[in-house]
């Protein structure tokens, strides 16, 4: 290792105790101070007609017969997020969580709606863990001690509620109704459903639900999800009381203590979906707004746009722009392993994460020619990361957005459904930090931060974000654990490039999260020559076959021309423009 390289690593080092940095306001300083902001008046446009991308048809066509009923893209979204629980439970659903980055455009209001799960009041760290002090994946992942208490059908409550212009009955009937008649389940979940089947095998009520006739439905099968329809039914009569107290709390405890969970109905009926201020950070003009914690997502975005702005990446070749990112990525992703948690419990840097002083300082350890080691954690080799998460977006005729992020986590959450329910239980319990500095299911590090208690929140990667400039708007996210952010901030910084939609959403993919310090790469991202540089740079890529499934909605206002994409290596999902 050349000297030089010491002195970078080092100056990294101290830089990652820096101190904060604020503009006049008090607020902390953005990516480029100057940058033009959009005026409101612009934002104030009405585009006239409406577009939504989903990860399946199903759920696009749900969200647009709300709006067709007179609905705004904020009940579009509870219709589409109820039906995916229906339709996609491997990646999302009822018994899951949720972050959303709204945009409200009478009166210009963003605002963050956290619907992540929380850790219930008995939780005990011991529970997953082996006897020799290592990670229990099993206590972690399967079965009603990996599930925390589910938000999504508070978020989508407080949702309509307080943005909505339907009754809640109106915006959940399409869900109710394709649960209640049925529908043929994608290639995908019958997939997910024989991947899972040993662990679906351990638990009677998820055998009866996804296993009929002892297997996964057939192509072409017709299957019906009564008990879910009833427990939807029950949330549209009575709002949040008919999912967090009431009959289906009660059937819920029941089943989750009767497996050796530790749920009570005080649990459930303590739960709260919340808002919050989203992150906000100006690059090249454009105005991001995007997930705050407990999302990582937002503060890693923002910190690496903040590093990639002292950069002309236009005027680069692929290897040397790839190069950059990449180390962006490695410093934002070390910070997210050591700071970031609920910020209900804890107290975060995050004046110092979003300074643009603290991306100068990191900017100045990056060598023009040669990748920085990552060696100031141990090293954490990760399974593929999967896309058992959801992502859509919209945009309404009235200029209102919503981009939503969902999940059970791993594919088909922890496997367990509480008897008479139809709910799938998460296991949003192996995002916490279980083991301190031992790598989760995605690979990711943890440190105290984001330590389990009872009534927190896990951290989560999920990055809703929405993307404004002076003609352009894009509304964006993605599945994918901790490749979420990566994808996310590659799909902006192609929107910024002037891509498509559909450009953006089929874009190859690569990532990096400090630990394993390896680059993961799509099938043919990189052309021989790239490949070649990157790795006289220092660098190990890692071919990864899982990417996917983003969905985007960009709205020209140029033209006044909406344009929904869904991710081509899914064919089941559906971008559509009413």
């Amino acid at each position: 290792m050349s000297v030089s390289l010491h002195g970078r690593v080092l100056v990294l080092s101290l830089l990652l105790t820096g101190t904060a940095a604020f503009a006049a306001d008090g607020s902390p300083k953005t990516a480029t101070g100057n940058a033009a902001q959009v005026q409101s008046a612009q934002l104030q446009q009405r585009p006239g007609h409406a577009a939504i991308a989903s990860a399946n048809y199903l759920a696009t066509n749900a969200g647009l017969e709300v709006l067709a009923k007179g609905g705004n893209a904020f009940d579009a979204a509870v219709a589409v997020a109820s039906t995916l629980s229906v339709v996609e439970p491997e990646s999302s659903g009822i018994g899951g969580g949720f972050m959303a980055v709204l945009h409200r455009a009478k009166d210009d209001h963003d605002v963050f709606i956290d619907a992540r799960e929380t850790a219930p009041a008995a939780v005990n760290p011991r529970d997953y863990l082996n006897p020799d002090g290592s990670p229990n994946r099993d206590t972690a992942l399967k079965g009603p001690l990996s599930a925390g208490i589910p938000g999504e059908p508070a978020g989508l409550v407080l949702i309509a509620k307080r943005y909505g212009r339907l009754p809640l009955q109106q915006s959940l009937a399409p869900a109710i109704r394709t649960a209640r008649d049925g529908f043929q389940p994608d290639a995908r979940l019958r997939h997910s459903i024989a991947e899972e089947q040993q662990n679906i095998q351990r638990w009677p009520a998820s055998v009866a639900k996804y296993l009929p006739d002892g297997k996964p439905p057939a192509d072409g099968a017709i299957w019906r999800d009564p008990d879910q329809a009833r427990t939807w039914e029950l949330i549209a009569a009575h709002g949040d009381d008919g999912f967090y107290r009431g009959e289906t709390a009660q059937k819920l405890v029941a089943a989750v203590r009767a497996a050796g969970g530790n749920w009570t109905l005080a649990d459930l009926a303590g739960y709260q979906a919340k808002e919050r201020t989203p992150i906000v950070v100006n690059y090249r003009g454009y105005r991001i707004v995007t997930a705050p914690p407990p999302s990582s997502g937002g503060v890693a975005i923002a910190e690496i746009l903040n590093i990639l702005s002292g950069f002309d990446l236009s005027k680069m070749d692929q290897a040397q722009r790839v190069h950059y990112i990449v180390e962006a990525m490695r410093r934002a992703f070390r910070d997210h392993n050591d700071y970031l948690g609920d910020p209900d419990f804890v107290k975060m840097p995050l004046d110092m994460l979003l300074s643009p002083y603290y991306a100068d300082g990191l900017r100045q350890s990056i060598l023009p020619d040669r990748a920085t080691p990552s060696s100031m954690l141990p090293r954490a080799e990760a399974p593929e990361p999967g896309m058992h998460t959801t992502h859509f977006s919209i945009i309404d005729a009235d200029g209102n957005m919503a981009a939503i992020t969902s999940t059970v986590n791993y594919v088909m959450g922890s496997t367990f459904v509480a008897a008479g329910t139809g709910v799938l239980l998460n296991d949003e319990m192996d995002d916490f930090a279980l083991v301190p500095n031992k790598p989760n299911v995605y690979g990711l590090l943890g440190s105290a931060a984001n330590a389990p208690a009872p009534g927190k929140r896990m951290l989560s990667s999920m990055s809703p974000s929405i993307v404004i400039g002076a003609d352009r708007t894009a509304v964006i996210g993605s599945p994918g654990g901790s490749t979420i952010i990566t994808q996310v901030l590659e799909g902006i910084l192609h929107f910024i490039d002037g891509e498509s939609a559909q450009q953006i959403a089929a874009h190859k993919r690569f990532h990096h999260q400090y630990m394993p310090d390896e680059v993961m790469v799509e099938d043919g991202t990189f052309d021989p020559a790239t490949s070649d540089a990157l790795t006289k740079m220092g660098y190990a890529l890692k071919q990864r076959e899982s990417w996917g499934f983003m969905n985007v909605v960009t709205w020209d206002r140029k033209t006044n021309q909406l344009d929904a994409a869904s991710d081509p290596r899914r064919p089941s999902g559906l971008g559509k423009v009413q």
